[in-house]
């Protein structure tokens, strides 16, 4: 596998989003169930381990995926400081004896997989495209950790804060550009925040697919009104973050944000709609 700082972590999800997406549309809790709340969770995946880390009490948590403790990648790593991460063996998954495994799905743990004949409760969440996914599997994921409270709670608050949010977008053409090229287009999680912010994405306007490498040229040639980036390419720091630094671009207005705050959907969505209405609201006020 190539190194995360050549393909974009977004990229890489997208990318297995559209490979696995028939199996993603299973969402139930099977396997055996005790009919308490769990003791000992696993998450296998990404994104799987920041639901966990927001709606499950810290002493449940059995095991997480290597990333969860980076905070390029999770927008829960602080949380994960100090919580078991899992190898990538089968024989980590069997020590534990989970009583909840949760993925998107978890059948594309192969540790898991290894474990044929193990009859494990498993949660398979959907990848979240839109704001209403989201909330989908946050209340999934409370009820099957046991506080489906907290989840209501959660997606309470994030609709509260998302009530007075401003439309800064204005109809304004933006482009979530990224390391190597790569342009993400509808139907995803950062296209339904640019919806939300008021702003048209560039791949609707050139027909491109949800993941598409756009050139360099290319995109000179679009003229977009703003340049969405992930805030760890502000500085060159590879030869896939240093074409987004290219003197062509630079007159395009950015905005900048974590990639952790969107290459999963969770309660972060929040952080990344506030950051992007605003700086695009600061751009208008030092602009007019």
């Amino acid at each position: 596998m190539m190194h995360k700082a050549l393909i974009p972590v977004s990229v890489l999800c997208l990318l297995a989003t559209a490979a696995g997406s028939a199996i993603w549309a299973s969402n139930a809790v099977a396997g055996r169930s005790t009919g308490h709340a769990p003791k000992r969770i696993v998450s296998v995946n990404l994104c799987a381990d920041q639901l966990v880390l927001a709606l499950a009490d810290r002493n449940q948590i059995a095991g997480l995926t290597r990333n969860a403790a980076d905070r390029e990648m999770s927008a829960e790593a602080t949380r994960a400081q100090g919580l078991p991460l899992l190898s990538s063996s089968a024989e980590h998954i069997l020590a534990i004896d989970p009583d909840l495994v949760v993925g998107m799905p978890t059948s594309r743990s192969m540790a898991l997989a290894a474990l044929k004949g193990h009859d494990y409760r498993t949660l398979n969440l959907k990848s979240a495209d839109r704001l209403s996914d989201i909330y989908d599997a946050i209340g999934e994921t409370a009820a099957a950790v046991g506080h489906p409270e907290r989840g209501r709670r959660v997606i309470t608050a994030m609709q509260r804060d998302l009530a007075g949010l401003k439309k800064t977008g204005g109809g304004r053409i933006a482009a979530y550009y990224q390391r190597r090229g790569y342009m993400t287009g509808t139907g995803t999680l950062v296209d339904d925040l640019m919806e939300r912010m008021g702003l048209t994405n560039l791949a609707a306007k050139l027909g491109k697919p949800a993941l598409a490498q756009v050139s360099l040229e290319e995109m000179v040639a679009a003229r977009p009104d703003f340049l969405i980036v992930e805030s760890a390419t502000d500085k060159v720091t590879d030869q896939g973050s240093e074409m987004l630094h290219h003197p062509a671009l630079r007159d395009i207005p950015r905005i900048s944000i974590p990639q952790a705050w969107t290459v999963c959907g969770s309660a972060a969505y929040v952080r990344a709609a506030h950051s992007m209405s605003a700086q695009i609201a600061r751009f208008d006020a030092q602009h007019h």
